[in-house]
């Protein structure tokens, strides 16, 4: 696949800053859910995941050390190449999820099995809510799907924003201005 530029501006959403893919440009990744990509922002490299914006785009995080190497604040035009990759980093697990794969050496053995690209998918399901309630049933579900043999969440719409800190329903929200 051929790399991808575009200019766009930083945006703010609560306490994070992202930018929005153009949807023409978001349209020539191969996949609306979420995709891994290679980068550069104001010439600084990166790798990222691209979240999709529940609304057929999608958005990148610029973190602290992003923003800080691209030299660019909250509503700066910065200037954008990207390009799609098939390796999957190993995602960031989380506390309660490392905690009960740790006291479940079944569902570990099946958790490092998978595929990386596949933890990024059970990660984002369980975290697409602020209930804890609802995060500890998803871990329990998710090592009931293991016992069945499966893979990947079933049910989970990969389109949709799953970061409940900037979306609503599964939708990106919008920055305030």
């Amino acid at each position: 696949m051929s790399t991808i530029r575009f200019r766009a501006p930083l945006l703010k959403i609560g306490s994070w800053i992202l930018l929005r893919l153009p949807k023409s440009e978001s349209a020539k990744l191969p996949s609306k859910g979420m995709v891994m990509v290679n980068g550069n922002l104001n010439n600084s490299s990166f790798q990222a995941p691209l979240e999709p914006d529940g609304k057929g785009s999608h958005w990148l995080k610029v973190d602290e050390s992003m923003q800080k190497a691209a030299k660019a604040d909250v509503g700066d035009t910065v200037k954008l190449e990207i390009e799609p990759t098939k390796q999957w980093p190993e995602p960031v697990v989380p506390k309660d999820l490392k905690e009960a794969l740790a006291a479940a050496p079944q569902a570990h053995k099946l958790w490092m099995d998978i595929t990386p690209m596949a933890r990024w998918d059970w990660i984002r399901w369980i975290g697409a809510t602020k209930n804890p309630e609802t995060r500890k049933r998803r871990i329990d579900v998710t090592f009931s799907k293991f016992k069945a043999g499966k893979r990947r969440p079933c049910c989970f719409n990969r389109t949709q924003c799953t970061v409940p800190d900037v979306s609503n329903n599964g939708v990106l929200l919008e920055p305030k201005v």
